[in-house]
């Protein structure tokens, strides 16, 4: 027994006297493959390599230019996730009323061309998807709406014409018939139309004296995402660019969450009445 608890004995302590001397500690494969795959989840899509070592090697949470890295990857994500349904409220707000009164048309295009001309020009970049990825949800549930704002309006043939142009665009522009000057001053021409855009249905909302079938939700959530892109575009990106852009759509994101709160109590059918 003696001889037993002293080699026992002598294990621990050639043990702790490898761990003394620096030696790592031997994990267990299933350690090891668990730490493979959460380096394979973590690496690159939230974290570059060198910030996954100082969260989970050094453990040092507090190293702020990987916090401001994860944040901004966080909230990327998050827009994505939103947009995926972002519009939905006003297709479903549209299409239960069968009505796309208080709609602009023409403010619908401009936002298209907008959202299409981040989509080209992250893509021709080569920009991660955490930051521009939103765009592709939301082209596609705008395209929708424009559909349906002629289909409603008795223009069925015309809403099918528009989907066919668009989307015959849309294919040229990421094709390699497209350059990227003719990709950067289609990025360059966001801001007017954004502005241009927002400002038609300020006017439309204004001309009505109420928001027609505008969703509440819809402008909150845009208004939301655009606040947040400012901070994931510059740290992401780095691209003046596409900051600026977020900080022209925030303002006019806002304007029409001001006229819908303005308008809240006003009932669609107000100038019909009159």
């Amino acid at each position: 027994m003696r001889g037993h608890h002293d080699g026992h004995s002598g294990r621990m302590s050639e043990g702790c006297g490898a761990m003394e001397a620096g030696v790592s500690p031997t994990f267990s494969p299933f350690t090891k493959m668990a730490s493979v795959a959460l380096k394979g989840l973590v690496v690159p899509h939230f974290l570059p390599e060198s910030c996954y070592d100082e969260f989970f090697v050094r453990f040092n949470l507090m190293h702020i230019p990987c916090l401001k890295i994860l944040i901004s990857k966080g909230l990327g994500f998050a827009i994505i996730a939103g947009s995926v349904m972002v519009k939905l409220p006003q297709i479903l707000k549209i299409v239960g009323a069968r009505s796309a009164e208080g709609l602009s048309f023409y403010s619908i295009l401009l936002e298209l061309l907008a959202i299409t001309a981040t989509m080209t020009y992250s893509i021709a970049n080569s920009f991660p998807f955490s930051s521009w990825g939103e765009a592709l949800f939301l082209m596609l549930q705008t395209v929708t709406i424009g559909f349906l704002v002629q289909h409603f309006g008795g223009r069925t043939g015309r809403g099918l014409t528009f989907l066919l142009v668009y989307f015959g665009a849309l294919s040229v522009l990421l094709s390699p018939l497209s350059s990227m000057a003719v990709v950067t001053a289609l990025q360059a021409s966001t801001m007017p139309a954004v502005i241009i855009s927002r400002l038609l249905q300020a006017a439309t909302n204004y001309s009505n004296g109420h928001t027609g079938q505008l969703s509440a939700v819809t402008a909150f959530l845009l208004f939301a995402g655009s606040l947040a892109r400012i901070f994931t575009s510059v740290q992401e990106t780095g691209d003046p660019l596409m900051a600026l852009t977020y900080v022209v759509s925030s303002t006019c994101n806002g304007i029409i969450m001001g006229q819908l709160l303005y308008y809240w109590n006003v009932p669609v059918d107000k100038r019909k009445k009159e």
